[in-house]
């Protein structure tokens, strides 16, 4: 779908005098509305918003906060529900006027279209909104769903003038743009509210120990064009960093709250280096024994050496980096900007400063063979890897949502079949079924891992042996040195995952 870059009508709360911040007025883009940056009591005109979270990979969301922010600024009375964690809750959502759900992933949306039938049963007055990155890809089906708004990019102006129509007795259809890529001032997120921070994903480190995790946005949107990425329909090359004392005010709050690990949850940490690099220096100068993750691109990780090392010195553990293959046709065809040879380099680089590195693959695609996957096997054990790539990750299908940059690969259409609004996305079959079967069988594999506390060597080589079994070939015997456990997080699902029966079951 094409995205409407127009600016969203916000309104501006009555406030008292602090320090002020710029919400988007009716005018051009460049015509601003001075209001102040402290929360209100709830006024006359306020009304009940619950703001619900599905999933996040298991973090306590930056969405949900910052949203919250938006709205008790404006003096709307604000109940945030988090269903990764708790249970709907009927006494949450009884009298609720307007129910907003952040879907920022696919594991997300499938939950809260699950979730929505008994949200309206709950909540039978309540305006019904979706915002968030996978809200606009799916806009037709949230509408079927009885949701009458729909936000992506830049969602809480619309939030905030969804608010005050709602107050205002109006009952008008939306009128702003669906997706908003207009500049917006950030508020530190408000998170009261949402569930402790113990609730959720920790982080474990090398010898078992755990810390508890804080989660946090220095940019949305991303520079790239990954033709398989959720964010390039929506923001299409864009991206908007976060003030940095918004991103430490946030920072601070969580670390009061008993966070001593920031996992940064931008597309590509390092889409504006200078700016992730203030960010985590100001970090490690208030916090020096607080410890840091991020998402970075292999090709900035090969481009940027000398900022390697800061990040280290400024207590970055360790970096995910979205290799999806070490197929150079495959690479090429997903628009990745790296080659297999660049993937190798960033590994070295990496072990060079000290810093770990978190592969995460697509390893079944279209164009994926049997033969491949097995390549793809011995690579993490050449590269001594092994141990850095949940088995999770290693039976990944590629999903094909609503826009997808894909369907600019000449002839990719005749890969896939009709959408299929149950699944979120274009189903495909490979043309050789065997690699279908080897999936699932792999797949089969990391779910039953999951209830276990097998060592992931274990878990690799089963898979190995499962792969080398379909090629018709015995695995070369495992080395003893296949790398040694590296700082995760315990929760090891990802935003291009299908969610699992676990996940749905609630609903």
């Amino acid at each position: 779908m094409a995205s409407e870059s127009a600016n969203f009508s916000a309104c501006s709360p009555d406030v008292t005098a602090h320090s002020s911040i710029m919400i988007p007025s009716n005018g051009p883009q460049s015509e601003m509305n001075t209001v102040e940056n402290t929360a209100t009591a709830p006024s006359s005109s306020a009304i009940r918003v619950v703001l619900i979270n599905t999933y996040e990979l298991g973090r306590q969301p930056f969405g949900l906060a910052h949203a919250a922010a938006w709205l008790r600024h404006a003096g709307h009375d604000v109940v945030c529900l988090d269903l990764a964690v708790d249970s709907l809750q009927t006494q949450l959502l009884r009298g609720a006027d307007l129910v907003a759900l952040h879907v920022p992933m696919h594991t997300a949306t499938r939950i809260a279209v699950q979730a929505l039938p008994r949200i309206r049963s709950l909540a039978p007055g309540a305006r019904l909104c979706a915002y968030g990155l996978y809200a606009p890809v799916n806009e037709p089906l949230f509408r079927s769903l009885g949701v009458d708004t729909v936000l992506g990019g830049e969602f809480e102006p619309g939030l905030a003038a969804l608010a005050r129509q709602i107050a205002a007795g109006e009952r008008a259809p939306q009128s702003g743009p669906v997706i908003n890529l207009a500049k917006i001032p950030f508020l530190p997120p408000d998170r009261r509210g949402l569930p402790d921070l113990d609730s959720y994903a920790s982080l474990i480190l090398a010898d078992g120990t755990h810390r508890t995790v804080g989660f946090t946005e220095a940019s949305r949107g991303c520079r790239h064009l990954c033709r398989h990425c959720p964010v390039v329909p929506v923001y299409g090359g864009r991206f908007r960093i976060v003030p940095v004392d918004v991103v430490l005010s946030d920072i601070r709050s969580q670390i009061a709250s008993g966070a001593e690990h920031v996992s940064f949850g931008d597309p590509d940490f390092l889409n504006g280096p200078t700016h992730a690099l203030r960010i985590v220096r100001a970090l490690h100068d208030e916090f020096p024994g607080v410890t840091y993750d991020a998402t970075v691109k292999i090709e900035h990780i090969v481009r940027s050496r000398a900022v390697l090392s800061e990040l280290k010195q400024t207590g970055c553990l360790f970096l995910t980096s979205a290799v999806e293959s070490v197929d150079d046709g495959i690479l090429e065809r997903l628009e990745k900007g790296h080659t297999r040879a660049d993937f190798e380099q960033a590994v070295e680089l990496l072990r060079e400063v000290g810093i770990s590195v978190s592969p995460t693959f697509v390893p079944f695609t279209p164009w994926t063979t049997i033969e491949g996957f097995a390549e793809l096997l011995d690579a993490l054990v050449a590269l001594r890897l092994v141990e850095n790539v949940p088995p999770v990750q290693l039976a990944i299908r590629l999903l094909v949502p609503e826009g997808s940059y894909l369907f600019r690969i000449p002839g990719f259409e005749t890969l896939v079949e009709a959408f299929d609004q149950s699944l979120l996305g274009y189903p495909w079959t490979h043309r050789d079924p065997r690699v279908d079967e080897l999936q699932k069988d792999i797949l089969e594999l990391a779910e039953s891992a999951e209830s276990t506390t097998a060592p992931r060597r274990e878990i690799f080589q089963a898979m190995r042996q499962l792969a080398y079994d379909r090629v018709g070939k015995s695995p070369p015997p495992l080395p003893a040195d296949l790398g040694a456990p590296i700082p995760r997080h315990s929760e090891a699902w990802y935003c291009c995952a299908e969610p699992t029966t676990q996940q749905l079951i609630g609903f």
